[in-house]
């Protein structure tokens, strides 16, 4: 009988979570935001990029973290994304690159379906 292959081990120090966008766009997760380090009043830039949006510290950003603590999407970025109160988006922190990455379902369902692709092909599952 085959052995099964394990699971590499973590070579990043990602942090990731999977939260609500609130009535006003934002996303409260404390966990990714004391991972990156980012205090009350930091100042950010917040793009989309195919379909993510991407949040990064910068000292020139139009953007700040709220004095709650959280990330407010601007809704001209929550348009582009097709985001609406109540949706589910999955962040990706990289405190080496102070960085959030904020995946919305539909980019969630493409990388969904290429994993699963990948993973079925060929097997007849």
């Amino acid at each position: 009988m085959p052995l099964p292959r394990l699971v590499a081990r973590r070579a990043a120090s990602t942090v990731y979570g999977l939260v609500t966008l609130d009535s006003r766009g934002r996303v409260a997760d404390r966990t990714a935001m004391r991972a990156l380090g980012w205090a009350p009043g930091r100042r950010l830039d917040i793009r989309e990029h195919r379909g993510l949006i991407i949040v990064a510290a910068d000292q020139q950003g139009v953007f700040a973290v709220t004095k709650e603590g959280h990330l407010r999407l601007p809704a001209v970025v929550r348009h582009w994304c097709g985001l609406t109160a109540g949706d589910r988006v999955f962040l990706a922190a990289d405190p080496d690159a102070s960085r959030l990455v904020v995946h919305p379902p539909a980019a969630l369902d493409a990388m969904i379906a290429q994993a699963h692709a990948a993973a079925f092909s060929g097997d007849g599952a």
